[in-house]
């Protein structure tokens, strides 16, 4: 039986090979040539059809975002001010402005993303964004990140413009921290299971010099932030915070290096010539908390707050950083400290009521009266650069639709009033300044 199996098995193969080659053999030439043709066209778009989902999925990974706030701000002084956007020229109190007009392009690999972030407004077009980051594969814990991109300092620093409910940061964070960005290096430790997903780190080395200015020095400033998140699920309650370091050292230009006497309010000068080319700690430490409540009535609120103190090296007429490059300009060191506290409360799914308050003390050891007064005993005068400003913020933003948003926001700002005998510079400071400023925004984000 078997034999007989496998002859009828061979006697089928060759019979149905048989009839193959017999329609093979029935068709004309044409016919098999046209076939061939079609074979060969078949073969052609398979090739194009694997190229096209190459280029397909290589541009699945390519992520394109942007936003454009287009203002319109009013002053109730002769100028608007740089707190609010940059300052106006002088005597102009109102003005349009493209505040920010971003285009970010991000390749994301799911190990690698590659980022670029341009700002585009009526002053040109500037980087904003510009590194590269990596995660390992292993336990997918830890990354790096290289190249510009936001100091991992606090809270404010790194929430992003287009989703920030008020128009401009708080004072302190703009004078410490300006462009957000810096050139540098940075490790982070995130996870999103186990207990360690409530904790997040990061931490880097950084120029300190900004975003687009090359390194004047050998020093590399060390900024970090250690960061929680505690869901309180059941109650609607979610807290975040970190504390955070900035370590970094600037290298004096000047022989003159001024130190502040607190019990004459004067600044004291040491004008050793080994002053020139020495560093001086530039250091800040920081803690911030954000609260957020989702109300079954109203909808989320939030409350965030941050404070950070320090030393910060400046110069006589500004207290921002110290960064003069190859120019002689003599050093000030200040003791400074600072606050700001932030409410955002939604109603329904549309609106939004905002209201904050930031408080900047660039001179904590003096301030007030003392600031401009004569100086005594050979020392200097305070200047504009101590003068401690507080700032309420009240606005409403209004969501029209996924990608537009209208905010309305008015800045009440108020100096600490300087020495009664005060002139030049200081004169208008003898009394509460007119610098408040009305904002109205129109945002369109995608």
């Amino acid at each position: 039986m078997k034999t007989f199996s496998v002859a009828v098995a061979l006697f089928l193969t060759s019979g149905l090979a048989g009839q193959e080659k017999e329609a093979k053999d029935s068709l004309d030439a044409p016919t098999r040539e046209r076939i061939s043709e079609i074979k060969g066209q078949l073969d052609g778009m398979s090739e194009t059809l694997a190229e096209l989902k190459t280029f397909t999925d290589a541009l699945r990974k390519i992520k394109i975002s942007g936003y454009i706030q287009s203002q319109f701000q009013l002053a109730t002084g002769e100028r608007i001010n740089t707190f609010a956007g940059g300052n106006s020229a002088e005597g102009v109190r109102s003005r349009f402005v493209v505040r920010r007009g971003r285009l970010k392009v991000a390749y994301d690999n799911e190990l690698t993303q590659y980022v670029l972030q341009i700002d585009v407004t009526q002053n040109g077009v500037g980087i904003k964004d510009a590194y590269l980051w990596m995660r390992e594969p292993w336990l997918r814990m830890f990354g790096l990140t290289a190249g510009v991109f936001n100091r991992p300092f606090g809270f404010e620093v790194g929430y992003s413009s287009g989703s920030r409910e008020t128009p401009e940061r708080a004072r302190i964070i703009q004078t410490l921290f300006p462009g957000e960005r810096e050139l540098g290096a940075q490790v982070e430790f995130s996870t999103e299971t186990g207990v360690l997903s409530h904790f997040n780190f990061k931490a880097g080395l950084f120029n300190g010099t900004g975003p687009t200015a090359n390194d004047n020095d050998n020093y590399k400033d060390f900024i970090g932030r250690a960061g929680f998140q505690l869901p309180f699920q059941e109650e609607n309650i979610t807290i975040d915070g970190g504390v955070s370091l900035y370590a970094g050292k600037v290298r004096s230009t000047s022989r003159y290096v001024y130190s502040f006497n607190s019990a004459l309010n004067q600044y004291f000068a040491d004008s050793s010539t080994t002053n020139v080319g020495k560093y001086f700690s530039r250091n800040y430490l920081g803690a911030d908390v954000q609260l957020y409540y989702d109300s079954p009535l109203l909808g989320g609120l939030s409350l965030r707050g941050e404070y950070v103190f320090g030393e910060q090296p400046g110069t006589s007429s500004a207290n921002t950083v110290y960064n003069p490059g190859t120019a002689s300009i003599p050093l000030y060191q200040r003791k400074f400290s600072g606050w700001y506290l932030t409410l955002v409360q939604n109603i329904g799914l549309d609106h939004q009521f905002v209201a904050k308050y930031d408080l900047f003390d660039p001179q904590i050891d003096g301030g007030g009266h003392a600031i401009g007064a004569p100086a005594v005993g050979g020392g200097s005068s305070m200047t504009a650069a101590d003068v401690k400003y507080a700032t309420v913020g009240i606005g409403w933003n209004y969501h029209y639709d996924a990608n537009i948003k209208l905010v309305v926001y008015y800045d009440v700002v108020t100096n600490e009033k300087v020495n009664p005998t005060a002139t030049g510079s200081l004169l208008g400071l003898r009394d509460d300044l007119k610098d408040n400023v009305l904002t109205v925004r129109l945002q369109y984000k995608f």
